[in-house]
Formats: C-alpha cells, structure tokens, sequence
C-alpha cells in the first residue's frame, strides 16, 4: 500500500498518507469514537514504511482543530517512532500548524514538541486550518 487517504468525517480528521513520497497529512477535527480503531491502521503504515532500510526524508503534517484525549494518545503512538526514526539518523519533519489566535492547540503543539530530541517539530501558525 502506498497511499492512504481517508475523507473527513464529523468525528475525525482527513488523512492522507502518501507513503511513498513520505508525506503523511491529518487535517480537520479528531474524537472518533473508537481512537484506537481509526489511528491503528495509520500506525501500522507508518511502522510498515519505517521499518523499510531507505533513509528517505519524512514530513508529517497535522493540522487539527479539535482532539480528544484518546485521539491525543494515539498522536503520540505515531510521534514515537517518528522520533526514534529520526535519532537512527531519518530526517524527519513534524509541522503542527494551528489557526491564528487559537492558543490551545498551539499550546498542545508545545507540549508534543517537548517530547522530541531528533525529529524537527516545527509550530506553525496559519490564517485558518
């Protein structure tokens, strides 16, 4: 499989993997019901491609207006071997875009950010997301 794309539901966010060009994108809003059941696949992907030898670069992009605690949980399940891909030596680019003046989830942004050493976590704010 090299791309997954998934449409935006009223639950949860847009997806779209694009695994061979190691661009993975969530945008919209994220309290399925069943967190674990939605990003399970996503992250059996993700582990799928990093488990590949190649060293290709990877940007992920999360631009997320809304999220639950359970869908937070499963963010950082896919931030983590992101990051341990990265100390292995993958470059590996998070941007975590966040609309202008909306405070919390820049604030959440800073908080994932804190957890990585050798990805790049980029903040980045945009007129609307």
């Amino acid at each position: 499989m090299t791309r997954i794309q998934l449409a935006a539901t009223e639950r949860s966010p847009e997806v779209d993997f694009d695994l061979a060009a190691g661009r993975l994108s969530l945008r919209g809003e994220s309290y399925p019901e069943d967190a674990a059941a939605f990003y399970g696949p996503l992250l059996q992907a993700l582990r799928g491609l990093l488990a590949d030898p190649g060293q290709a670069p990877l940007t992920v992009e999360v631009g997320l207006a809304y999220f639950n605690s359970s869908s937070a949980k499963a963010l950082m399940n896919l931030f983590m071997p992101l990051e341990d891909a990265a100390a292995a030596g993958r470059p590996v680019t998070i941007r975590w875009l966040y609309a202008d003046g909306d405070d919390t989830i820049a604030e959440a942004g800073e908080d994932f950010a804190a957890d990585f050493e050798h990805a790049t976590f980029e903040l980045v704010m945009e007129a609307q997301v």
